[in-house]
């Protein structure tokens, strides 16, 4: 079964084994920090000691992150496992999550430690409904509680452990663990550490350099160091060693020290470049408050304290105040106040959004004016900010289908390397041995064994693998953060790969082009009667359906109540709803029938030429229309509509400039798609479709050789989603929607349709300039090390000006891959925002 997993990837798809015993209820997702790692080789090697372990189901290890990611089955295989696995392999690993701290804390405990305090304190967390696992730390003084949000909370846990232990054993203390571990921290580290060794290599690589390159050839200072001290050492060769009163020796020490000295300096610099590709994901953590003002309301809902806690220690159902300018401390829902938050930071939306009692909030966001009130929601991992950083932190380890390219070349890339630098010093000494090149070739200071040793080594050096592994996760990165930053969440690098590709996007209509809200846009009286009355009756009847044209009926009656937001309607009497026709009840006496045509016909209710007209009108205009009868005779017609998105026909035309087919796939009538299709400017239309229809469709233009996208919302997309190249998801959409597509535009709006299709593109582009280059740098540079130059001109490339520019050569792959970060969107879907910002 490996063997069979191990073809499906090589040809460039994803292959999870699935066995009868495999339950995905079961299954945990840890991520592990490796240290030590320098090329896909060893990205490579770790992630197939991985795979072999019986009980994971998948492991991912990505080179530019330095992390793993491992689906496993806990009843089979333990985290220590996995991390042994990775040691024996020659790396350091370090846990960043185990699969098991999805609500997770972990708490410093200041108070008298022993066993019996130790165990008292365990037991009575244990004891605490919600808590799953307590482990105690006694070296760090430190407890980590797994535990349910929805029973129990951190505040519930430090006030547990803070009244444990009164009395004779004194009091304990509990606060969150300060923080300094991660993934953050060892970057620092790393980065901290590179600094220092290459500082130390300077102190001593700048004396060898100027006193070996420079100084002897300034007159007055050359004459200082060919001064002899003892037999042929000379000034110059302090530092230096003589063994023979008749051989003045040679060395390569300046050669060594900068060789070091400058892979060093590009290390550095590779880290700090590879530390700012992950920047997006910094942001997005730090956009949480470090604290949050905390009410306490009583029974009549006043409130009768404030207290200004750490924002970790939110639990849900907590009231939060947010006063103006602050951020929001969690997801949740306004319980009192009006304001206007930015959520910019969140989706990319750059207009401030209304909020006020109900509306919801997201944490992170900024409050612009007013005081509000919130309850919190989702706390700790379930917020929505939590959920953006793990699906874009996933979506960095996911390897794009084009990084097989380089996992391939690396298989072979060092031994070949390794083999060429052989050969290479093998062929200058044999050359130099038996005269195959003039003996004024070789330099005075050196010998025929000693020029060829420095081709070879040359070679060694100068031979750059990194470069290659870090082409295309560098960018996939950036992309994804890019991404991310713009409101458009890009679900790992095979979603970017085939989004560029994409040249056929089928789009819903309901929700997706249309805003998804029918409203009431016109009303037609076949008899007099007073309009407010008229919406009376109506809206009596249809508060008990629950079909959406029903609630913009009722919505639409609330305005002539005027600022009554929740009236109370009349009562109906023997109401029944009429599946796919209306509904029928008696309100007042009269009997109410709402409903299409069809429900007319079944109750025999005859329809006049005006009737018959105005029906005809309200198609025409891709309007939906209901009939309202009262006591059996046709009264009124009322045409709803489903506005197009502001922007949908611009876009439609920017994609068909980029050479994008689109198509309409709906399941609503023919009449109404063909409408809003033309409106758009698409010419192909597919209505009246089922869930199963709309994902053969996609099929179909699949096996006609497009590469296709499905935009999409609702429940009913979600097989057409599954079924595309690429699944867009609208983000006020489903949840099942927003699970199975691959990208998620998180505005839920059309524009982002084509930033999603335009960045994967740009990105794609870096990706092949970091191939072109990596690639090119060792066709290029390799023989120019081994010394093919040589003969001609007389150009030969020292070892320490080879590892410069093999330490260059990683540098600008990554720094090619850091210049997404200035990405702009199409200037046509800039101009199409700011005229938009201009109607508002």
């Amino acid at each position: 079964d490996e063997t069979i997993r191990e073809a499906i990837e090589d040809v460039g798809f994803e292959a999870t084994l699935i066995t009868d015993e495999t339950n995905e209820k079961s299954t945990q997702i840890c991520r592990i920090l490796i240290k030590g790692m320098t090329c896909t080789t060893c990205s490579s090697t770790v992630e197939s000691a991985l795979r072999a372990i019986h009980g994971v189901h998948r492991a991912q290890v990505a080179l530019a992150t330095e992390e793993a990611e491992v689906l496993y089955d806990p009843i089979i295989v333990s985290h220590s496992q996995i991390m042994k696995t990775i040691e024996d392999t020659g790396f350091e690993p370090i846990s960043i999550s185990t699969g098991e701290d999805m609500s997770d804390i972990s708490l410093q405990i200041d108070g008298p430690w022993n066993d019996f305090s130790i165990n008292m304190i365990q037991e009575s967390l244990q004891a605490l409904p919600g808590v799953v696992k307590v482990d105690m730390d006694t070296n760090l003084r430190k407890c980590s509680v797994s535990y349910k949000a929805d029973l129990t909370g951190p505040r519930n846990l430090i006030e547990v452990i803070e009244s444990t232990g009164s009395g004779s054993s004194g009091l304990f203390k509990a606060k969150i663990f300060p923080k300094g571990e991660g993934r953050d921290s060892h970057r620092q580290e790393e980065i901290n550490q590179y600094k220092r060794s290459f500082m130390w290599s300077l102190v001593f690589t700048v004396p060898v350099f100027l006193t070996s390159m420079v100084f002897m050839y300034i007159p007055g200072l050359k004459h200082l160091l060919d001064t002899k001290i003892v037999n042929m050492m000379t000034v110059g060769h302090l530092i230096r060693a003589a063994v023979s009163p008749h051989f003045e020796a040679t060395d390569f020490f300046e050669t060594s020290a900068m060789l070091i000295s400058f892979i060093l300096l590009g290390k550095y610099l590779e880290v700090m470049a590879k530390g700012k590709t992950s920047e997006a994901i910094a942001k997005l953590m730090d956009l949480t408050p470090d604290t949050a003002t905390l009410l306490t309301i009583d029974s009549q809902g006043n409130v009768v304290n404030e207290e200004e806690i750490d924002s970790r220690l939110i639990q849900r159902n907590d009231v939060i105040k947010i006063l103006p300018g602050a951020k929001v401390a969690s997801d949740g829902f306004v319980t009192w106040g009006q304001s206007h938050v930015n959520e910019s930071m969140i989706t990319g939306e750059a207009r401030p959004v209304g909020k006020r009692k109900g509306d919801p909030v997201i944490g992170g966001t900024v409050n612009e004016n007013g005081v509000l009130h919130i309850k919190a929601t989702r706390v700790g991992s379930e917020s929505a900010l939590s959920q953006i950083v793990q699906l874009v932190e996933s979506a960095q380890m996911a390897k794009a289908p084009v990084q097989k390219l380089a996992d391939r070349i690396s298989k072979f890339f060092v031994p070949l390397v390794i083999v060429f630098s052989f050969s290479t010093w093998l062929a200058w000494f044999v050359a130099g041995k038996f005269d195959g090149y003039p003996k004024s070739w070789i330099p005075s200071s050196m010998d025929s064994f000693q020029l060829a040793l420095q081709f070879g080594i040359s070679v060694m050096v100068i031979a750059c693998p990194c470069a290659l592994g870090l082409a295309t996760p560098t960018a996939v990165m950036v992309g994804t953060g890019v991404g991310a930053s713009q409101g458009v969440l890009i679900k790992g690098g095979q979603a970017l790969e085939s989004a560029h590709k994409v040249d056929c996007i089928v789009f819903d209509k309901t929700g997706t082009l249309t805003i998804g809200k029918p409203q009431v846009v016109n009303t037609r009286l076949l008899k007099n009667m007073v309009l407010k009355e008229f919406y009376e009756l109506i809206a009596a009847a249809e508060v008990n359906s629950e079909h959406p044209l029903a609630k913009a009926i009722v919505e639409y009656a609330k305005k002539f109540r005027g600022d009554d937001e929740n009236p109370v309607w009349a009562e109906a009497q023997n109401f029944e709803s009429i599946t796919g026709h209306g509904v029928q009840a008696i309100v007042q006496n009269k009997e109410i029938i709402v409903g299409n045509k069809s429900l007319l016909v079944k109750k025999n209710i005859d329809m006049s030429i005006d009737a018959e007209e105005i029906l005809t009108e309200i198609e025409e205009l891709a309007q939906t229309s209901i009939l309202v009868c009262i006591d059996g005779q046709l009264t009124g017609v009322l045409a709803i509509s489903d506005p197009l998105k502001p922007g949908a026909r611009e876009v439609i035309s920017i994609l068909r400039s980029m050479k994008v087919k689109s198509i309409v796939v709906t399941g609503d009538n023919w009449g109404t798609a063909n409408s809003i299709a033309k409106e758009v400017g698409i010419d192909d239309v597919i209505a009246e479709a089922k869930p199963e229809d709309k994902a053969e469709k996609v099929k179909e233009l699949q096996a006609s050789g497009h590469v296709v996208a499905m935009v999409g919302d609702g429940i009913n997309d979600s097989p057409a989603l599954v079924a595309a190249d690429v699944g867009m998801a609208i983000g006020a959409g489903t949840d099942i929607a927003i699970e199975a597509a691959d990208i998620v535009l998180m505005k839920s709006n059309l524009e982002d349709v084509v930033t999603a299709i335009d960045l994967s593109r740009k990105t794609f582009t870096r990706i092949r300039l970091n191939y072109i280059w990596a690639l090119g740098y060792n066709l290029l540079g390799i023989p120019i090390a081994a010394g093919v130059l040589f003969p001609f001109i007389g150009f030969r490339l020292p070892p320490w000006i080879a590892g410069a520019a093999m330490a260059a050569s990683s540098v600008s792959v990554v720094c090619c891959s850091l210049l997404l970060k200035y990405y702009k969107r199409p200037r046509m879907l800039e101009t199409l925002e700011m005229q938009g910002i201009t109607t508002v």
